[in-house]
């Protein structure tokens, strides 16, 4: 079985999927742009081949790139990222060389905000109603009939990239002045209260979830850029069964196979749930890594095993929280990772830096801590975010 990964070497804490493969079997070759003296060791050992290309962004160079690779190792079964940034070249390459999996016209749905509330509602999960805006006519038609304050976010677009609140008519008017007709948004009611959550899982090669998980933030996502606070999110222990039906349904109606997927919610003040956005991939940064130590699992092992047609096998061990906890260097704490590691011991995983493209949204140090009751969540949180001032 010949796969490529697209970017192999970017994020790190990706490369454990070139690892996995080669594991169970698999001949993997890489594109990427960094040179392969780059890759080290490890990641050069896995790829049978690397090809360098000067931008991924280039989507006739890297067809070239696969061009050559499929000439000289023969038919390329999957082509893969597992990353947000490269889902749309993905589909274009497995629609060039007729490979397995999502294609062009396959990720409308799980692209634009108004496809994803359709295939919502088809699943019999509550949303929150929205309208598509093209124009600034459009625009106040549709805050005419929703009533402020409204969300504002790209149709098609990434997290809260471009995201906006409008709360005031000066703050649609600064919209306006920004937004210039130049591309489509998506608006919807702003849900007071809500907790931003997840369903997130594993598919297999028939559809059926193998693997699957949730997250809890502290705050929604475009308050804690807006604000620069304290980011947290905990993978939790159990699911709740109602946020487990709705995904469910989701997964089914959305249709994907042997995929990562990673759905966002609202749980609301009376306990039920708003469906957000569907996306075909992994949680971005280490929430992958998060999910394998509350579950003792190793879910790049366990994809790879899926790809080579084996069985999924899940862990014996019992499930703990794992959080995710981070401090900005903006900001001044009474505890250093020293400290840190002091209170909590062998809870904590790891400390890393995060990348400075992920640093405003999530901030600058991110620590994954277990544990196994909600009041050490708690304390968690708070020692890690406890400031001097």
């Amino acid at each position: 079985m010949n796969y490529i990964l697209i970017s192999p070497y970017y994020p790190a804490n990706f490369q454990p999927f070139a690892h996995r493969l080669k594991e169970a079997g698999v001949n993997v070759l890489g594109i990427g742009e960094e040179p392969y003296n780059q890759l080290g060791s490890e990641l050069q050992n896995s790829l049978t081949e690397y090809y360098r290309v000067n931008n991924l962004e280039d989507v006739d160079e890297v067809k070239r790139a696969v061009a050559f690779l499929f000439y000289k190792h023969g038919p390329i079964d999957r082509i893969e990222s597992n990353n947000e940034h490269w889902l749309e070249l993905d589909a274009q390459l497995r629609e060039q060389f007729n490979v397995y999996g999502n294609k062009s016209d396959d990720l409308k749905k799980v692209k634009y905000k108004s496809e994803m509330k359709k295939l919502f509602k088809k699943a019999g999960v509550p949303v929150v109603e929205g309208r598509v805006v093209k124009t600034k006519e459009e625009l106040s038609k549709a805050i005419d009939e929703l009533g402020l304050p409204v969300i504002a976010k790209p149709d098609n677009g990434v997290g809260s990239a471009a995201t906006f609140k409008l709360d005031s008519e000066e703050a649609v008017h600064l919209f306006e002045e920004e937004w210039g007709e130049a591309q489509v948004y998506f608006l919807e009611p702003f849900v007071e209260g809500g907790v931003l959550c997840t369903f997130d899982g594993l598919v297999d090669q028939k559809g059926n979830i193998v693997f699957q998980t949730s997250f809890t933030y502290n705050v929604p996502t475009l308050e804690l850029v807006n604000g620069q606070l304290d980011m947290a999110y905990v993978i939790q222990k159990e699911i709740d069964p109602k946020l487990e039906t709705y995904g469910k349904a989701i997964v089914k109606a959305f249709g994907m196979k042997e995929r990562f997927f990673h759905i966002e919610f609202f749980q609301l003040e009376n306990g039920d749930y708003v469906a957000l956005e569907y996306n075909n991939r992994l949680a971005g940064g280490y929430t992958v890594d998060m999910y394998n130590f509350a579950y003792s699992i190793d879910l790049f092992e366990q994809y790879a095993s899926l790809v080579a047609g084996e069985e999924f096998k899940e862990s014996d061990a019992e499930n703990k929280f794992c959080v995710g906890v981070t401090q900005r260097d903006a900001y001044e704490y009474k505890h250093d990772t020293d400290a840190i590691y002091e209170r909590f011991g062998d809870c904590v995983k790891f400390a890393q830096r995060i990348p400075e493209a992920f640093a405003k949204l999530q901030g600058n140090q991110f620590y994954a801590i277990v544990a196994d009751s909600q009041e050490e969540v708690d304390d968690i949180i708070r020692f890690v975010h406890e400031r001097k001032h």
